[in-house]
């Protein structure tokens, strides 16, 4: 855990500044008015889906060879931190496009990121990641789904579950077991699988506490043929590339979490500061400033940890690892805590669906569940202390 001192772990600059003025416009304009009608009818953001593609800010990750706008890890993190401010449910759009699409960045040859990148980057198509399953969920090595060699291709079978934005994309990159007798951890391949492949089905949307504009499905393989092309990386190489997409992706659900806390924050105050009791404004109180000055400092203390592993994961830092791990982990913990206290102060008020505190805080506590649970976090950090 270690930085350069003559130099910061982050930079934010005029552009990134700008970025994010650009980034909140839309988002207030163009996807805060349907959040609560998204997460009423569980339906899938569309309107905040075209508005994301309008302004490139749909996959701002995806590198200008590609189609795309070459955004860096930490503006890729402002443009899923604002579009969050605004609605958890839509920030997964940008952010699940970086997680589906990671692995081919980090390991696929220069034809498979063409194929695949470039529809991305246009806003045409989207991408999801299947990694857990059922019974593999924290134990990514236990999985059981299979691909096996089939001339020069690959049969896939088997499922995976929690699988975000399921259904909507049509390229999902899908973890399979390719040597069962092999090394554990060594014996997984990456491939992608497209929509429209033959023996490939969903489950039924899952009812959840939260982001429920954003559909989390099963993904089931029936005897599904894989195009030997669409191997990602080199065979029995899947699981190292899987966590290390991880690596990088932990990050953008930390500037989830802080997007989330930073809308309960905003709200909040507002309410206070109009909200007579005693002949007085609420936020006159003490202990409600207090409060308030609680959750701005973690906020900010989180929102800091983010940038900082961006920075890190821009530059494939060897720390990355603990980064991640500790900036998804407060962040999605302070997020949790600040939405709770937001809606605490709204009182009856934040209980209600007429207000979005009670919506941001459901919304809040997955993130302290998926891209590893908060308990994993704290695992990964542990191990590289003890390195």
């Amino acid at each position: 855990m270690s930085g350069n001192p003559d130099f910061p772990l982050f930079q934010v600059s005029e552009d990134h500044e700008a970025l994010r003025e650009a980034v909140r416009a839309v988002a207030q304009d163009k996807i805060a008015p349907y959040a609560a009608a998204v997460d009423e009818e569980a339906r899938y953001p569309q309107e905040a889906h075209d508005a994301l593609v309008a302004s490139d800010f749909f996959a701002p990750h995806i590198a200008e060879e590609y189609g795309g706008v070459g955004a860096d890890a930490l503006a890729t993190c402002i443009v899923i931190e604002e579009v969050a401010r605004a609605d958890a449910s839509a920030s997964l759009i940008p952010a699940v496009n970086k997680l589906g699409t990671m692995p081919l960045i980090l390991a696929a040859n220069d034809d498979v990121k063409k194929r695949y990148l470039t529809p991305v980057a246009a806003g045409e198509s989207t991408f999801s990641y299947g990694l857990s399953e059922r019974e593999a969920g924290s134990d990514t090595a236990a999985m059981k789904t299979r691909a096996k060699q089939d001339g020069d291709g690959w049969v896939l079978n088997g499922q995976k579950s929690w699988i975000t934005n399921a259904g909507v994309s049509d390229y999902y990159t899908v973890l399979a077991v390719t040597d069962p007798e092999g090394k554990r951890g060594n014996n997984v391949t990456a491939f992608v699988v497209e929509k429209s492949d033959a023996g490939f089905t969903f489950g039924e949307k899952e009812r959840k506490l939260g982001i429920k504009g954003s559909p989390t499905r099963e993904l089931h393989f029936d005897n599904t043929p894989i195009p030997g092309d669409r191997v990602v990386g080199e065979v029995g190489a899947g699981l190292k590339i899987a966590l290390a997409t991880l690596d990088h992706t932990r990050v953008t659900i930390g500037a989830q979490a802080v997007g989330i806390a930073q809308g309960a924050l905003d709200h909040a105050v507002a309410y206070v500061k109009e909200r007579k009791q005693f002949g007085k404004h609420i936020a006159e109180f003490q202990g409600v400033q207090f409060m308030l000055a609680d959750m701005a400092m973690k906020l900010e203390a989180a929102r800091q940890m983010v940038y900082a592993a961006a920075a890190k994961s821009e530059r494939g830092d060897a720390d990355l690892p603990f980064f991640g791990a500790a900036a998804k982990c407060y962040a999605s913990d302070v997020a949790m805590e600040i939405t709770t206290d937001a809606v605490q102060l709204l009182g009856g008020a934040g209980y209600v669906r007429d207000f979005p505190l009670e919506r941001m805080m459901r919304d809040a506590k997955i993130t302290q569940i998926y891209e590893g649970t908060n308990q994993i976090q704290r695992l990964v950090m542990a191990r590289q202390l003890l390195k």
